[in-house]
């Protein structure tokens, strides 16, 4: 239902007579037409506007503000203003020190009271309807809406969770209908999330805090927006002694649009593109057509094959899109390196993997992530040193924790990945094998000339085997030459094109198979790809969930954490210091994989960076 009335700027005093009016002038929203939009109504105390006001900019997905009214004497309708045509129902639940205690079909009772309250006016999303039919698909009822546990950003004792509203779509129509949703502009227009409802915390999507449930149909998928029922949650953290909101469905019909709406011609850097990361939990993220362009660029730059294993047959597109966008939704990173090749020299460990590990575990910092790098316990003293050079040669801004595992049994994985051993409530979101030695179908570890390193090698891929069981954690392997950590997902190709593959192969598989020239290219590619989601404004709404502000494109912290010919040269020296030896050739010196540092590896480090930072 709806108050039908066109505004031009701040809430006019027709506004505030409408208000106390007893029987006001009501009309199905859905019918409504040319330019008018509906609004919900918040009225607070004048002393809290300022705050409600900065409490919504900050929140603007929820809380898009149209208007508010100006601090005056609130007037009653004049004789006969009021149209014939009226419903004697209740328009607005009233609010005391943060409690709902009733509902009411007007505020004349509390004309005294509203001299000194503001009126805000929030946009309500109803052109989700003109979306759906952009995108082909029938108009449906409304869905409920649910309280979620994402935080909104408080401000001056406002404070509540989000509150979103949902729509099943078919899977085949989520693009074209974010798409069209992106074309309407504003924030509140474009989905918070895509997927399983518990990744928001709503425990039972039956069961909305407002409205009626609306059930997915098989082949549909649950797709959620920001709602402005966000606002009750508002009122009721702030526990002011009177308050007054319009009850969900009641608006007021209005011409004032959101002012940072920015509708129109779609540019690359604004259409989505839409990606399914996870099946258990259901899963899907959206980057815009530039970003993932991007990404597609840096894949394809690091998938040059400068030893002739034959790479080139074990890659799978978009690989290192998806992996980036799993990783960009995750909290808490563990990554882990460390191929034993030189099994007859002391460190028997290889320059390709710890600087790719540290590249990606440098950015991940700055994007204020967890991360952990888990290495062979026999390893550890080597690594520890290998991060606290790194942190004082400015290669990391802070240490990174060195973990082991030696554990042996599935619940032994599970009790490292899990806090208390509960999967449901896992210590990391995504695991990272970059060059770290896989297990082979036999139970044994291979080198690439064959050679069994079990002995050097602790069961970390357990770790993996077990966080395929475990629903809210994903994994990434990225490799060289098909037996290392991950490279089960590539297994086949593996065998059959790459020399002892039938061998060598991992049979460990990762969600994302991340292949690359030399490993350690993978790892800077992958830290490179999360610069760019995090500087798509499409990609960036939907991490955030429409709360909170955006950070600028190319936060200088990102920009800083980024990998560099620099830091990746003193990266490469540290190991040389301990004697960490070249993969292919045994050299200890500045080389990767018998390929020198300087042309090949510093050449590919400034082609990625360049790629990242280029202007589309």
């Amino acid at each position: 239902m709806s108050f039908t009335l066109h505004l031009k700027s701040r809430l006019p005093t027709a506004l505030r007579s409408l208000i106390l009016q007893k029987k006001p002038n009501i009309r199905n929203t859905s019918s409504m037409a040319g330019e008018l939009r509906p609004a919900s109504l918040v009225v607070l105390p004048r002393s809290l506007a300022p705050a409600f006001e900065r409490f919504c900019q900050a929140n603007t997905g929820p809380l898009p503000l149209l208007g508010q009214s100006e601090p005056e004497k609130w007037m009653l309708p004049a004789q006969g203003a009021v149209s014939e045509t009226r419903v004697d129902r209740p328009q607005f639940w009233k609010y005391e020190f943060g409690a709902c205690t009733g509902s009411l079909a007007s505020l004349e009772q509390y004309s005294e009271q509203l001299k000194d309250m503001v009126a805000f006016l929030l946009g309500c999303s109803f052109s989700l309807e003109e979306a759906l039919e952009k995108a082909g698909l029938p108009r449906r009822d409304p869905a409920g809406h649910s309280q979620t546990t994402v935080p909104c950003v408080t401000h001056a004792g406002f404070c509540c969770p989000l509150v979103v509203t949902m729509r099943p779509i078919p899977k085949d129509k989520l693009e074209r209908l974010v798409q069209a949703c992106c074309s309407l502009g504003g924030e509140q227009e474009q989905p918070v999330h895509i997927g399983n409802p518990e990744l928001l915390g709503i425990k039972e999507l039956s069961k909305p805090a407002y409205g009626d449930a609306v059930v997915c149909s098989p082949g549909e998928v649950p797709v959620f927006w920001p709602s402005p029922l966000t606002s009750l949650g508002a009122l009721s953290s702030c526990e002011t002694p009177l308050a007054f909101a319009s009850i969900p469905g009641c608006t007021v019909m209005t011409d004032l649009k959101d002012t940072k709406a920015a509708a129109g011609c779609l540019t690359p850097e604004r259409i989505p593109e839409v990606h399914h990361i996870s099946q258990d939990p259901l899963h899907y993220s959206i980057a815009s057509v530039s970003a993932s362009q991007k990404i597609r660029e840096l894949e394809s730059v690091i998938g040059i094959d400068p030893g002739n294993r034959g790479i080139g047959h074990l890659l799978c597109k978009d690989e290192l899109l998806k992996a980036s966008l799993s990783l960009s939704h995750a909290r808490s990173v563990l990554i882990t390196t460390g191929f034993p090749t030189h099994f007859n020299h002391e460190p028997p460990e290889e320059t390709d993997g710890p600087p790719g590990a540290v590249a990606l575990a440098a950015f991940l910092q700055a994007l204020e992530k967890e991360v952990a790098i888990i290495v062979d316990q026999r390893a550890w003293n080597l690594h520890q040193k290998i991060v606290e050079d790194a942190v004082e040669q400015g290669v990391l801004k802070t240490p990174i924790p060195i973990l082991t595992y030696q554990g042996g049994s599935v619940e032994a994985a599970q009790a490292f990945l899990c806090k208390d051993g509960d999967p449901q409530t896992p210590r990391f979101d995504h695991l990272v094998a970059i060059e770290r030695a896989g297990r082979a179908a036999d139970g044994n570890y291979y080198n690439a000339r064959k050679m069994n390193i079990k002995h050097l090698v602790d069961p970390i891929d357990d770790l993996f085997l077990a966080a395929k069981k475990i629903p809210r954690i994903s994994s990434t392997g990225v490799g060289d030459g098909g037996n290392e950590l991950g490279m089960g997902k590539v297994k086949e190709a593996v065998r059959r094109h790459i020399r002892h593959g039938d061998v060598i192969a991992c049979d460990v598989e990762a969600d994302f198979a991340v292949i690359a020239g030399v490993s350690n290219w993978g790892g800077y590619a992958l830290a490179c790809a999360l610069y760019i989601l995090y500087s798509c404004a499409v990609h960036s709404q939907y991490l955030r969930k429409a709360v909170g502000p955006s950070r600028a494109p190319g936060d200088q912290a990102w920009t800083q954490a980024l990998p560099s010919v620099i830091k990746e040269e003193k990266m490469l020296g540290i190991l040389v210091q301990h004697r960490v030896r070249s993969g292919i050739s045994g050299v200890v010196g500045m080389e990767v994989d018998g390929l020198p540092f300087h042309n090949t590896h510093a050449e590919m480090i400034q082609k990625l960076v360049d790629v990242t930072r280029a202007q589309v």
